[in-house]
């Protein structure tokens, strides 16, 4: 085996902090050792985390704290009113399954910054689904069947927190928005916006379009799968700077939630031409039997469509498109559809 492998030459190079050392107490009078008294003071921990930063050969991860207050608005300030939710539910199948916890932070945005203004109020809440919750489910939250018994969503303070909302964003609305208004119709009057579909994370250069791993990019960790807790983390995430632009998240779903978006069928493609749909990020309906895709404005509709003709059809030929506002994207409504010639 050649030794030459196992090269640690730069722990030299790493600089170091002078910590006197502790008296050792006699073994006999010696407390047992807890987590708050072994652990490092919290500044004590913070001077050695900024001497790690600083080696090019470190990265070092925070615990994301929930940050309450922004600075305050100004006097005629445009602002967006948006609410941040999150669920726990006992499973994926929403015509089977219920919310077991609901999560709500209400914040202005100033639409000029896209920043969070002024303070973030909060919400979070259990209930009791009527049916048990799975071990699995226990597993990933940790909510357990005693936890929820008898508990019941506070429907006052949700709707406190809804009312003059302009923006829902969840992270995966596609999967909160039918669970959020089965469980209460408000709901299903909002705008919506999604984290995760309507920014396209890997083109910003983002590995993953998971939170989790948002957040880890940014340096921060946190205890996931609570719905308050992934609340305040996106929050986080979309408060800062997309990668390599000016403009942060939030400023980006506030826009978007203002305009269109459209899903494409390609009706009746040409079975040789799968491979090219599929590649070119469509996706199968099965129950339907056609390939489709979704857009996020006009032009790009636009430029789909010659691509279709070109490299698809060849010829002239009719697609489905459906217009979808903010008030029914993700949900299980239907936007406007009509038939539109290449």
């Amino acid at each position: 085996m050649n030794n030459n492998q196992l090269d640690f030459a730069f722990v030299a190079e790493l600089p170091t902090v002078s910590v006197p050392p502790k008296k050792r107490a006699p073994r006999k009078t010696m407390p047992a050792a807890t987590p708050a008294a072994s652990a490092a003071p919290a500044q004590d921990a913070e001077s050695l985390a900024r001497v790690l930063e600083a080696h090019p050969d470190y990265r070092v991860l925070r615990r994301l704290q929930p940050r309450l207050r922004w600075p305050p608005a100004a006097d005629g300030q445009d602002v967006c009113r948006v609410v941040v939710l999150d669920t726990e539910t006992t499973g994926l199948d929403q015509s089977k399954e219920k919310i077991i916890e609901l999560a709500l932070l209400r914040v202005d945005v100033d639409r000029a910054t896209g920043l969070p203004v002024g303070e973030v109020q909060v919400y979070d809440g259990l209930e009791d689904p009527g049916i048990p919750i799975p071990k699995e489910i226990e597993g990933i939250t940790g909510i357990s069947n005693a936890m929820v018994k008898g508990q019941r969503l506070d429907e006052a303070r949700v709707a406190q927190l809804l009312d003059g909302a302009d923006l829902v964003i969840a992270h995966n609305a596609g999967f909160d928005r039918p669970f959020a208004e089965a469980r209460l119709s408000r709901f299903r009057e909002l705008a919506w916006a999604c984290s995760f579909a309507d920014i396209g994370w890997k083109d910003y250069g983002r590995g993953s379009a998971k939170l989790e791993n948002l957040a880890l990019e940014m340096g921060w960790f946190y205890d996931a799968h609570r719905a308050e807790m992934d609340c305040h983390a996106l929050l986080a995430v979309l408060a800062a700077p997309l990668p390599g632009q000016a403009h942060t998240g939030l400023a980006q779903l506030v826009e978007q939630g203002r305009k269109p978006s459209y899903r494409l069928q390609a009706t009746a493609a040409p079975f040789d031409a799968k491979d090219l749909l599929k590649a070119r990020g469509y996706r199968w309906n099965a129950e339907q039997k056609v390939w489709h895709t979704r857009l996020g404005d006009a032009e790009a509709l636009q430029a789909e469509c010659d691509w279709l003709r070109a490299q698809v059809y060849r010829r002239a030929a009719t697609v489905q498109v459906e217009t979808l506002d903010a008030t029914v994207r993700y949900s299980s409504r239907a936007g406007t559809v009509v038939q539109q010639p290449l």
